[in-house]
């Protein structure tokens, strides 16, 4: 059996979108048919039926109410498909056969534009790379919802590292690449690391340089591109996101209006390890945004704001002088009570400017969207002058640049209605005064229905008819109804119009005459106001760099104000920044820590590092006495302070950090398969692959996932290679406390311990970090703490005894204070038979240049020959 016409069409529309689900209009609903259908009633829940489409089995379908698509489109999106949305293109009544229909739209994760859709403070990026070479690769980044386009080139031998951890910064719904790209294991293993984002492959032909530089001068035709069109990766990169845009969203993309070119380089590296293990924008319990640094410093007012603080946090600045710009401005709001207050009040009513001005320019803004721009931009004006009133150089700069827009806000004010409808077609949208000829209309419906109004009385009065009712619907307009007990009394002039089961429905001459000036009034006044409504969007739109100039103004001012009043609450200081290398805390505390524990909470701590003879501070002690914390509270400080904040202690100078590498705990990575073991060398590799004199190191505890012997030669090889090789400020935590015998060996490296307070059997922690060494652990302390049964512990603390014990009779033995026992002496024997050639074989190694890993396969090479001799 052929299909039908129906199911031919959709057939065909499917073939413009085989990887999205088609949402099909019929009337009031979207429908899916086939596949789309089976996962669509899957991931939606809803029923799955059928329809006779000409083949012998009924076609698998179900469907949505169009009124109600964005939330069914939302569940669908946040699972990770595409959705293409088909519309009828044509009145129904004006053609002949089937409805033509089109694709307007597919939202996929990375272009979703609805605001309802989105997390408000948060970014909806979509990404694209080219691939060069090897060591070279552009990578394209927008957030449609925004108008946000920029582009960055990575090239190099560290090119393909460099990428991933932007990529990771910016963690994008959806993610653009060439099909040779992925495959590649180091990006396989790292996208599988990215659960949220979307991997969409595309064809050669989007990276083909040709074609991507004519999409982009045909798109950027009235901006200056030579820069990106000049440079292959950049291009490539660019026409490729450029032209998917364009080929989903199906309209011109007229709130893109610019390429913004960036390094990488140009600001603090932060990569993937780091961003997780400091909890910068994520807690790692939750996965969410309390517990994180951004949830302790977000006071931000307004939805710009709030994403321009938590991309300063995710870049943090190298440049000393741009910091201190910043933290210039956030002391000025410190230092002034009443003008953060102000500006807080101001901003308090500020809307999205920049997704509401994205919907005007991308024509999907309504009537409540422009009054809510409005509202924005009524604020503006006192904004600025409270502007006028700061002294700091990047204050005054906003000021300077601040365009308070009052033209729109003067015409939205003459146009808009002070409640208009969510619907555009439901009239209501302009404000009375506005257009001589739509007050007309409404004076001539007004009049028409006022006359109407007393109809009814008078027809009542006129017939004797007391049940006579005067009633309207859309198909046959409206009409006077008589039931049939009452026929006998209708009047001659009355015209049949409908007859029912019990009553028969009418039309007066006069009544038409009224019905033509009420109907044709309220059709022309709908249609005349949608026309003005759209060219008033336009015009708005037109203005589109103009308010997205002003919105990001708006969100510096926003993003500063909320930093200045976290200082202000928690009594942070200004740090001091400086080159020299130098870090030194006076009382730093942790931020999210201190908040979480209330005031007083936190013990403060000290720190001092520097890149000559207190480089590497090693810190020992027991599993619970605040290592970790103190580690990634010194992290977290040096980030803040290159971000522009004011920090966690009472005084703070921070010589600049190019890079921060965090190396905290760690566990299985299942899904490759990994143990802990691998996980942290893995980690381990990453930082002295990278390092820098000008980084800052912290490693909390390594070489658990192995013996005690390797794992303390793992850890005892990578200090000395941090110390020797690379230099870089570092803070390492060890359980292993016989490394604290490194000090004095090492001439940069400096013991530092948490402080445990003894008292019988009981054990406190301190949670404070002193110039001492540990000597004990304090596990079986802590395994009480935990909970683990008293007969555990008692067995526990035996073994201990026992084990000291022994290694102080080891000790005595090599040390020649003790008597030899037999086979220890045998084994000391066969050590010297064999030391000779065991000396001259160890002062031929080349120690420093030794990595790590060739250190551990040399050590456990040495223990097998022991072993067997």
């Amino acid at each position: 059996m052929a299909l039908t016409p129906m199911m031919q069409q959709y057939l065909e529309i499917k073939k413009q979108a085989p990887d999205a689900i088609l949402f099909f209009r019929l009337g009031d609903f979207y429908e899916m048919f086939f596949e789309d259908a089976i996962v669509g009633s899957r991931e939606l829940e809803i029923t799955l039926t059928g329809r006779d489409g000409g083949e012998t089995e009924r076609i698998p379908m179900c469907g949505v109410p169009y009124h109600a698509a964005e939330n069914y489109i939302s569940k669908l999106i946040d699972k990770g498909y595409k959705v293409a949305i088909c519309e009828q293109v044509e009145d129904p009544k004006a053609s002949k056969g089937i409805v033509r229909r089109e694709i307007i739209r597919v939202v996929t994760p990375g272009t979703v534009i609805e605001g309802s859709l989105l997390p408000e403070k948060d970014n909806n990026y979509l990404v694209a790379v080219s691939e060069i070479s090897p060591n070279h690769y552009g990578m394209a980044v927008s957030d449609l919802s925004t108008g946000l386009f920029q582009v960055a080139e990575m090239v190099g031998p560290g090119a393909l590292d460099s990428l991933l951890d932007e990529i990771a910064r910016l963690s994008p719904r959806e993610f653009l690449s060439p099909a040779t790209f992925p495959q590649q294991e180091k990006v396989a293993d790292f996208l599988r690391l990215l659960p949220t984002t979307v991997l969409t492959v595309l064809s050669d032909d989007y990276f083909a340089f040709a074609s991507a530089a004519q999409t982009l001068k045909e798109h950027f035709a009235a901006t200056d591109i030579s820069g990106c069109l000049a440079n292959t990766a950049l291009c490539t990169s660019a026409g490729c996101l450029l032209r998917y845009l364009l080929e989903t969203q199906k309209r011109q993309l007229t709130h893109i209006t610019e390429i913004t070119t960036y390094s990488p380089q140009g600001f603090m590296i932060l990569d993937s390890i780091a961003r997780r293990n400091l909890e910068i924008t994520k807690s790692l319990r939750e996965g969410d945004k309390k517990g994180s640094l951004l949830w302790v410093l977000d006071h931000t007012k307004t939805a710009m704001g709030g994403r321009l603080l938590k991309s300063w946090l995710e870049q943090p600045l190298i440049d000393a002088a741009k910091i201190e710009e910043r933290l210039d401005a956030v002391e000025e709001l410190v230092n002034s009570l009443m003008l953060r207050q102000e500006m807080g009040e101001a901003l308090k009513h500020v809307y999205d400017l920049e997704r509401l001005t994205a919907r005007a320019a991308y024509g999907t803004a309504n009537g409540r969207d422009l009054l809510a721009l409005l509202n924005s931009l009524n604020k503006l004006p006192g904004l600025y002058g409270l502007l006028r009133q700061t002294q700091s150089s990047m204050l005054k700069r906003i000021y300077g640049e601040f365009d308070t827009l009052e033209d729109l806000q003067a015409l939205l004010t003459s146009a808009l209605a002070d409640n208009p409808p969510v619907s555009l077609r439901d009239g209501g949208l302009i404000r009375e005064g506005f257009h001589p000829e739509i007050d007309q209309l409404r004076t001539a419906a007004r009049d028409g229905k006022a006359w109407l109004a007393g109809l009814e009385a008078r027809e009542k009065e006129r017939t004797g008819i007391k049940s006579l009712k005067v009633g309207f619907n859309k198909v046959f307009g409206y009409y006077i109804e008589v039931t049939r007990a009452n026929l006998n009394s209708v009047p001659d002039y009355y015209q049949r119009r409908q007859t029912l089961a019990n009553a028969e429905r009418f039309i007066t001459p006069e009544l038409k005459e009224y019905e033509s000036l009420i109907l044709g009034a309220e059709d022309r006044l709908v249609e005349l106001e949608y026309n003005l409504f759209v060219e008033i969007r336009n015009k708005v739109a037109g203005e589109v760099s103009r308010i997205r100039r002003t919105a990001d103004l708006v969100a510096q001012v926003d993003a500063l104000l909320s930093l200045a009043e976290v200082a202000y609450r928690q009594g942070y200081s200004r740090p001091e920044i400086c080159q020299d290398g130098i870090i030194q805390i006076k009382e730093g505390r942790h931020p999210v820590v201190e908040l979480t524990l209330g005031a007083g909470g936190f013990v403060p701590n000290d720190t001092y590092l520097d890149n000559g003879s207190e480089r590497l501070g090693l810190i020992t002690g027991p599993n619970m006495g605040g290592k970790s914390t103190y580690q990634r509270q010194v992290a977290l400080l040096v980030l803040m302070a290159q971000v522009g904040s004011f920090v966690p202690a009472t005084a703070a100078k921070i010589g600049i950090v190019d890079r921060i590498f965090a190396r905290v705990g760690a566990s299985d990575d299942l899904t490759s398969g990994q143990s802990t073991f691998m996980v942290e060398m893995f980690e381990t590799k990453q930082i002295l692959d990278h390092a820098t004199p000008r980084s800052l190191v912290i490693i909390d505890e390594l070489g658990r996932g192995t013996s005690n012997l390797e794992g303390m030669a793992i850890a005892q090889a990578v200090i000395e290679f941090l110390h020797n090789k690379l230099g870089c400020r570092t803070l390492f935590s060890t359980h292993y406390h016989e490394l604290a015998e490194l000090e004095g060996l090492l001439p940069g490296l400096t013991n530092y311990a948490t402080a445990v307070k003894e008292q019988g059997n009981e054990v406190a922690f301190l949670r404070k970090v002193v110039r001492a060494k540990a000597s004990k652990s304090y596990g079986v302390h802590c395994a009480k703490l935990a909970g683990l049964p008293g007969e555990i512990i008692q067995r526990a603390s035996q073994l201990v005894a026992q084990l000291e014990h022994h290694q102080q009779a080891t000790r005595e033995v090599v040390a020649g204070k003790g008597q030899v026992a037999a086979g220890v002496e045998e084994q000391l024997t066969i050590f010297n038979e064999t030391k000779d050639e065991l000396k001259e074989e160890i002062l031929a190694l080349d120690l420093a240049n030794l990595t790590p890993l060739e250190s551990l396969i040399y050590l456990d090479k040495l223990q097998k020959r022991l072993r067997e001799q």
